[in-house]
């Protein structure tokens, strides 16, 4: 872990909880949703990327909550139950993005498995999406109101750590 008084993030899947860490403080802590096929790197898998991160983008500065996103850009829509019911099958990206790099080659970073390749995301979800069990196609979901807070403590280049079950104790 790092020592540094610098803010990072740790993602424990087994717990889906997300941690605001300073140093080997926790300073806060939210509950996410994080793949439902589990913990994976490989391309295409629908999985959630462990390892090592770094923040490469923030996108959604100054959007409202629950502005729908496609493709990293608002839409203009605003998500509701309505817009919801309208598309059933959508994936949705709300609020906020911050977009992942893989830091360890290899591993979550070159061909077959990099995570920015993957678009892996933390990102925001509607606030009726249960959080604390995996539901999502590999990103990390939040609440709205939690993602923002998170989005305006951190950085581009902040650190990132995403650790399955075996690999808490390592």
């Amino acid at each position: 872990m790092t020592a540094s008084a610098e803010p990072w993030v740790l993602i424990e899947i087994e717990y889906q909880r997300l941690s605001l860490m300073q140093g080997q403080r926790c300073v806060m802590q939210w509950p996410v949703s994080t793949a439902t096929n589990g913990p994976g790197e490989r391309m295409d898998s629908g999985c959630t990327p462990r390892g090592e991160h770094r923040v490469r983008i923030k996108v959604g500065d100054g959007c409202l909550p629950n502005t729908v996103f496609v493709g990293r850009r608002p839409t203009g829509e605003t998500y509701s139950e309505q817009l919801a019911a309208q598309h059933p099958d959508r994936d949705w990206i709300l609020t906020r993005i911050i977009w992942l790099t893989g830091a360890e080659s290899g591993r979550n970073r070159g061909t077959g498995c990099d995570t920015l390749r993957r678009y892996i995301y933390i990102h925001g979800a509607p606030d009726s999406a249960q959080m604390g069990t995996p539901g999502s196609h590999g990103c990390v979901r939040m609440h709205n109101a939690d993602l923002i807070t998170l989005y305006d403590k951190i950085e581009r280049g902040t650190r990132v750590l995403i650790i399955g079950p075996a690999e808490r104790d390592a």
